[in-house]
Order: C-alpha cells, then structure tokens, then sequence
C-alpha cells in the first residue's frame, strides 16, 4: 500500500475534534451545526462512495412531512403524541432547508402535495371527512397551520388519475432537487472549513487514551476527539447493537410525457408508493409492500417484480391510456426499525451517531443534525 507524506499526515489525515462518518444529508447537516456553533473545531467528514449514496442522492425528493394516512397509521402505532412530535421534526426541516438556501439552487417548487385514496381504504366519505377534521386540528396546535388537508375530490379528472375515490391535499408540501440540495449543502460546509473525504472504506474504530483511531482503507490511521457515525442504514456494520435495519426503495422515471396532467407530489398507500413530476416526466417508486422480505435488503439492484408493479401502477392509476417508455431505474436503501422516531444519541464516551431517518431523512436532516451537534458539545 501507498505510503502518506509527512505533508499528507499534518494536513488531509491530521487529527481531528470531530471525524463523521457518512456525507449524505445527517452528516452535512451534523457538519454545519457543529461549525456554525463552534467555528474553531476541526471536523473531517469521510464516505466510502464517491458521492453520497445509500437514500439521500437516491430518493424522490419530496419536500413532505407526511400523507394522511400514513399519519393516522402513526398516530395508532406510535401513539398521538409521538406522531405529532416526528411530525414537527420532519416540517421544522424543510422550513430549515427553504431558509439556507435559495429556491432556485435546489429546484424548490411548492406545489402541494395529494393522497389518492381507494374506495377500499374509505367506504364512506363521511370517515374520511372525520379522520381530516380530526388531523387538521392537531397539526394547527402542533404547527400553528390552519387547514393543512383538505379533499380535492375535484382535481382526479383534472389530474387524469383512475381508479381512485377521493383525492386529499395538502397544501404545505413541496419538491425539490436532492442532487442539488445534496451540492448546496456540502459547498456550505466546506466554506465554513469542514474537510471531506470520498472513497474511504471505514471498517471499524478503537478507543485509547482519550481518543478515536478508525481502520479504514487509508494508509494512515486518522484519529479524533470525536466521531459521528451517520451512516443510517448502514450503520450496524460499525455499531451492531443499533436497532437499524436497510430496506430498499427502487423507483423508475418515465421519458417525457406529451401534456401531463399534473404537477405535485403525490402519495398512495400509506405512502408505500409515491410519485411526482419531473418536469414533464413521472418520478415513481415504491411497492415495497407488496414483497416486504425481498426489500429488507442493502443491495442497490431493482427487481423485475417490483418493477413491473410500478409500471403496472402507472399503466392502471397514474396515466392510462398514455404510452410511456422508462428513462431511468434504480433504488436507494433507507435505515428502518421497530421505531420510526430517529436514533440521535451517545453510544458511549466519544461515540455518537444518528441514523435511522426512516425513509424521511431529507426533511428531518436538519433538526437530527443540529440535535447532536448540541449534544456533542455540550
């Protein structure tokens, strides 16, 4: 193996206060805290890609905090208070991320969001009514926001849809570009003097007199005060006592479509699929319930069965009748567990982490981030 400089040791692998592992949108985000607060410290962020991969690069890019029933679905399993509380995380967030950057760097469009709502879901209207009364009123204590849902059983033919009963809203979403976002914020940390590096593999890490000495792929040992593990669904391959485990999203992207009906983000069942324009194209993905087995998995290939089930889902519901043909495939893997409220605490003396953003990251990053960077230096 390639040997370092003495040049190399006392700049690129010098010792740090604080070593992240992870460059996706929880180790920016932690990043940016950190140097925001206390400009002082040196912090050296490292991923093993050489762009962030794993769900923040790989994702939608929904600018979103919830659909209806994937919120009732929280509020029953988690309980109310727990949900609102996410909730809050999740929208504190994207006000955050419109705040720091300008609109047209990240392609922030706020065009609302919609749920398609099956007949089988709501029999009759008259619940489905209730269960948005009822969400509504707990979102205006929680978020001071008046009416966040409302139905919109107007726009199905407007939008083309098939297929579906009822249409809800929610006037408070939007989308943007990940990639940029992604760009943005990564040239922000550096200009605050935040050093990254790609490419390195790290395997494991030990404790000596104070401090942190990582096994990576380098030819050097880096070492630091601190380190920060953020690397979400990968992150039992360094902390296997974590209740963390990869589920897989694969999603596809139509070619241009001549007079799309819609623009939007758009929810289906529970959110387990969704689907937004891209411009004149259609962002599909999901499905992942229709085979949850196959998609607890960290491996980045789409399947053919869950692909055809997209396909089939736009053919039946999105655009029948259209012809389309498919751009572009892939999948990201998202940090599940038996919770869905994030993990952001102290492993042990020096060691943090914060991971498991439950397919949410984009939106709850930056309260995650500025969270332990408090608690990293308090």
């Amino acid at each position: 193996m390639q040997q370092a400089s003495i040049w190399e040791k006392e700049s690129f692998f010098a010792h740090q206060d604080v070593i992240i592992v992870g460059s996706g949108f929880t180790g920016l985000w932690s990043a940016f805290y950190l140097k925001k607060h206390h400009p002082r410290l040196k912090v050296l962020i490292l991923d093993r890609g050489i762009v962030p991969y794993g769900a923040s690069s790989r994702n939608a890019g929904f600018a979103c905090f919830g659909s209806i029933t994937e919120l009732l679905n929280d509020a029953r399993k988690m309980g109310e208070e727990k949900m609102l509380h996410l909730v809050e995380m999740r929208y504190e967030g994207l006000k955050c991320i419109r705040k720091t950057f300008n609109k047209k760097d990240i392609e922030f469009e706020k065009l609302g969001g919609y749920e398609l709502i099956t007949p089988k879901q709501y029999e009759k209207e008259k619940q489905l009514k209730n269960d948005v009364g009822w969400m509504n009123i707990l979102l205006r204590k929680s978020l001071k926001e008046e009416k966040v849902f409302k139905i919109a059983d107007k726009k199905i033919s407007n939008f083309g849809f098939a297929n579906v009963s009822h249409l809800v809203e929610n006037r408070l979403e939007g989308q943007l570009h990940s990639g940029k976002l992604l760009q943005q914020l990564l040239q922000k940390v550096q200009s605050l003097g935040v050093s990254v590096l790609p490419n390195i593999e790290v395997n494991g890490y030990e404790k000596n007199n104070g401090k942190v000495f990582l096994h990576s792929n380098l030819p050097v040992t880096l070492t630091s005060d601190q380190l920060l593990i953020c690397t979400n669904a990968f992150a039992k391959e360094l902390l296997p006592e974590l209740n963390v485990e990869p589920v897989r999203g694969q999603v596809l992207v139509t070619s241009p479509i001549k007079k799309l009906n819609f623009t939007g983000t758009f929810h289906y069942d529970e959110g387990y699929y969704y689907f937004r324009n891209i411009g004149d194209r259609i962002l599909l993905g999901g499905a992942r319930n229709s085979d949850f087995s196959a998609e607890a998995t960290n491996e980045f290939n789409t399947t053919e069965s869950i692909q055809d089930i997209l396909e089939n889902f736009l053919k039946e519901n999105i655009i029948p009748g259209k012809k389309f043909s498919i751009d572009y495939r892939w999948s990201g893997i998202m940090g599940m567990g038996k919770d869905k409220m994030p993990i952001v605490k102290k492993v042990k003396p020096n060691i943090f982490c914060a991971v498991r953003l439950s397919g949410m990251g984009l939106a709850l990053t930056p309260v995650v981030g500025e969270n332990i960077a408090k608690m990293m230096t308090e």
